[in-house]
């Protein structure tokens, strides 16, 4: 028996989730996330419910419509995509900016790719299904939205977090070598390691800025 399709990331978008730890220039395209915005340092257990309520959603997703009948176009299974998160320092951290940021002034905008046929009807009713099945007051934060980053310049970070502005050095070296302008201090973390299993000299994250010439 035939097992049906299944959209593997790891083997048909490598450009876009596994690129070598070296810098180089890509262009995203327009993706649909679900996504949840927050602020605060990533150590604290209010972070881990953002998480928590982020993949509740995502599997809720999944699963649903493995047990549906009237699936919808173009539809074929996948395997759930990397947690993603945008990062920025909050509006206060930047009237007195330093090198040194502070983990308890971090904005982040948390995501989970989703396949094009996942509509906006379709996100709100597993939204609402996730609600009445597994309560959390965090769900309330959670949206789809489609964002296009275009232009940047990324690289595969291995190690700590705390040692990822090393990598942005490089990044950015290879920018400014290449004639491109790093659009703000804003950047992508994708986390292709479970941090919680694996050594933090061992982690790997895809480092990502958007540029413009």
């Amino acid at each position: 028996m035939n097992q049906p399709l299944k959209h593997e990331w790891r083997k048909k978008e490598k450009s876009i989730y596994l690129p070598k730890n070296i810098p180089e220039l890509v262009t995203i395209p327009r993706f649909k996330y679900v996504s949840i915005y927050g602020e605060g340092n990533p150590n604290s257990s209010y972070f881990t419910e953002h998480i928590q309520a982020l993949y509740s959603v995502a599997y809720a997703i999944k699963m649903s419509l493995k047990k549906r009948d009237d699936l919808p176009k173009n539809y074929i299974d996948w395997t759930v995509y990397p947690l993603e998160g945008v990062w920025d320092i909050s509006e206060k951290a930047k009237q007195h900016f330093t090198e040194q940021i502070n983990k308890d002034e971090l904005v982040f905008n948390l995501m989970i790719r989703q396949p094009e046929f996942i509509t906006f009807e379709f996100f709100a009713e597993m939204l609402e299904l996730t609600k009445n099945k597994k309560p959390q007051k965090l769900l309330e934060k959670l949206k789809l939205q489609e964002i296009e980053e275009g232009p940047c310049v990324q690289m595969l970070h291995i190690g700590s977090y705390d040692t990822e502005n090393e990598t942005f050095k490089v990044m950015e070296t290879y920018a400014e070598e290449n004639n491109l302008k790093r659009k703000s201090k804003i950047h992508r973390e994708i986390y292709l390691s479970d941090f919680r299993k694996v050594a933090k000299d061992k982690l790997k994250t895809v480092l990502r800025f958007q540029v413009e010439h």
